[in-house]
Formats: structure tokens, sequence, C-alpha cells
């Protein structure tokens, strides 16, 4: 992510959390980048009890060489496939491409490690050449590939053809799916992934990635526990917690609204929404906010209702008497139109002014 640089501590602290959540594979760093960042990896290898830990590295040996220094339990290659990285930024050949793949595979092998394989841009690859491509890194000891969407071009449509096709052609291998959120789809496009076919979603905590960043991880968890129905081991108790964390040490706020795990996901102001909500919170909200670590929270402003007011002032033990509901929603009407926050004290400011004046009345 732009801007953001972790210390090895840091890394660490966050690879822990990610651990105790139940992820199953932690892609740790770019140990080719600098010492601290080989260094950070191999802690990270060392102290994770349970997933699977990933050194990234371009197809050259040096890289091969620092990640396979690092520890790591998977080296994780790429190579960009698509027409226009091979002619401005490689400036290789198809065929060249193809041979570099089967060499720097067959190197990484030599280690004994684990290899992942990824064709950088590959939904901006020809499809006959991304088959070629992944049909030879598997000839040469690839134990899996990775289909990114470098650029976040796909949409759900396209993105399940795509891993459907692969699937077709290629041998039995795991396919993971690494989706960029150029135009917003990354998480819908995991989604169909997996529906497709795909055995491992590549996410991020809260998004937080390269541009716009990359799907979620408490959005595609979420999303395939509840929605396909299907299991992950990640403990959803912990998403939020672990969102938390990393905005911490990234120093990126979250958004209010973000899905899932952000302030909003489970708050209610609308009168309707709150009354519902109130009655049965399935109404309003499609899972039970405490099942990710989240709460809800009804929230009082502009759209509130009664139901909204009576079950505040119950909350702080007052009596929700017609004349004091009556007078606490203009009240709390009126301070939201002057933009300002109506947490627990301003309410019971509000109804402190409304017993001092109906006592000086009788």
């Amino acid at each position: 992510m732009p801007g953001v640089a972790l210390t090895p501590d840091e890394k660490l602290q966050i690879a822990l959390a990610l651990d105790e959540a139940g992820v199953d594979m932690i892609e740790a760093g770019f140990a080719a980048v600098s010492r601290d960042e080989l260094v950070a990896i191999r802690r990270i290898a060392k102290e994770v009890a349970r997933a699977k830990v990933v050194s990234l590295a371009r197809m050259t040996k040096g890289d091969v060489d620092a990640a396979a220094s690092a520890d790591a339990d998977m080296v994780h290659i790429f190579v960009a496939t698509s027409d226009i990285h091979l002619k401005y930024k490689l400036k290789m050949s198809r065929g060249e491409v193809l041979s570099l793949v089967q060499e720097m595979i067959q190197y990484a092998k030599s280690y004994g490690v684990e290899v992942l394989f990824s064709a950088e841009d590959a939904t901006r690859t020809d499809l006959d050449f991304l088959a070629e491509v992944y049909k030879t890194a598997i000839r040469a000891g690839a134990d899996e590939i990775n289909v990114p969407d470098t650029v976040g071009v796909m949409t759900p449509s396209r993105m399940a053809y795509l891993i459907r096709y692969l699937r077709e052609r290629l041998p039995q291998r795991p396919i993971h799916v690494h989706c960029h959120d150029d135009f917003g789809m990354a998480v819908a496009n995991t989604i169909a992934a997996i529906e497709s076919g795909s055995d491992v979603a590549q996410v991020v905590v809260n998004g937080f990635g390269e541009r716009a960043g990359n799907a979620a991880l408490e959005e595609v968890v979420a999303a395939i526990h509840y929605l396909l129905g299907a299991r992950t081991g990640v403990r959803l108790e912990r998403l939020c917690e672990l969102s938390r964390l990393v905005s911490k040490l990234f120093g990126v706020p979250l958004p209010p609204n973000k899905a899932i795990v952000g302030e909003n996901a489970f708050s209610h102001e609308s009168g309707i929404h709150v009354h519902g909500v109130l009655n049965c919170p399935f109404t309003y909200e499609p899972i039970r906010p405490e099942d990710v670590g989240n709460v809800r929270r009804i929230v009082l402003g502009k759209h509130s209702g009664r139901h909204a007011i009576e079950w505040a002032l119950k909350n702080i033990g007052a009596e929700p008497t017609e004349s004091l509901v009556s007078c606490v929603m203009a009240a709390v009407k009126e301070l939201a139109a002057r933009k300002t926050k109506i947490d627990e004290n301003a309410l019971k400011e509000i109804v402190s002014r409304y017993c001092a004046h109906t006592s000086s009345v009788g």
C-alpha cells in the first residue's frame, strides 16, 4: 500500500494475529527487497505456529535465493504474461518467457520448498498463451498456480469463465485468485472465482493494497461462510480485532461504512430500520454482528423515530414517557441539524434539562 512501511516487529505482530485468526497462508514479504524484509520473513517463519509462510520472488536467481534463505515454506514466483507487459516492461517474447518460467521454477524447487507460480496480469493475457504458461509452470514443478487480476479489469462473469477455462485445460493443481479493486470488483470477482473452482483466495486485511487495494479478507471470508455456505479455517470472531490492528499499524483509518468490520456496518438510525431491528435483528442485518467481532449500534440522529428514542432512554435508566420521548426527539433532530454528535452524555443532558423544566413548571 503506497505510503505504508512496517518494521519487522510490526510485520511479526500482524503475522501472529493472522495465524491466531486461522488463515492458511501468510505472504510475509519480498525477501530480496532489503535485509530488514528478509529478517522479518525469517522471524515470522520461526514464530508462526499454524500458517504456511510465503515469500515473494521475481524470476531471478537472486530473488529465489533470498526467499529460500528466509526459511519460507513456499516461494511465490511470478512473471508478467500479457502482451503489454512483455512489450513495455519485460521486452521479451512469449517463447523467452516460457523458457524463463521453466528454468526458474526448477531452480526454486531445487531448494526443496513448495512453489506457487503467478502469471502477472493474467486477466489481460491471451488465453491460449496463458494456459501454456501455466502448463509449463506445472511441468517444471509448480505446486500451485495463481491467477492475478493485476489491474482489476475483470467482472464476476468473466472471472468465472476464466477459472472454468483454466480448470478444463490444466493438470489438477490448487488454483489461487488474486484480485485488485480498481473498479470496486475485487471481492465480487474473488467470490465468482471460488464459485467456479478456484481453491484459494488471496486477500488482504481491510482491502489495503496497491492503488485501490485488493479483495478484503473479512468480506471474502464472510461471503464464503454466509453466502456460499462453505467454510474456511478463519475464526470469524477475530475479524474486527484483526482489522483494527492493521488499521492502527498502517496508520490508515477505517471508513465507517466498511463492510463487516466498519463502525457503521451494524449501525441503525432510520426509524423504520431501528423498529425492525429492535423487534428482530435479522430484519435489517444479514448476520449477527457478534459473530464477526462487531457490535450493533442504535444511533440517534436526524432520521431517528420514537422506537429508537424509547430504546435509548431505557438504556440510560429513564422512563420513556410520551412527553419525554417527544421532547428528546425534537432536541435530537435539532442537534443533528447542527451536526452535533448525540452520544449518551448528550442524551443525559437533554433528559436533565427536561426534568429541570418540568420541575420548575410544576
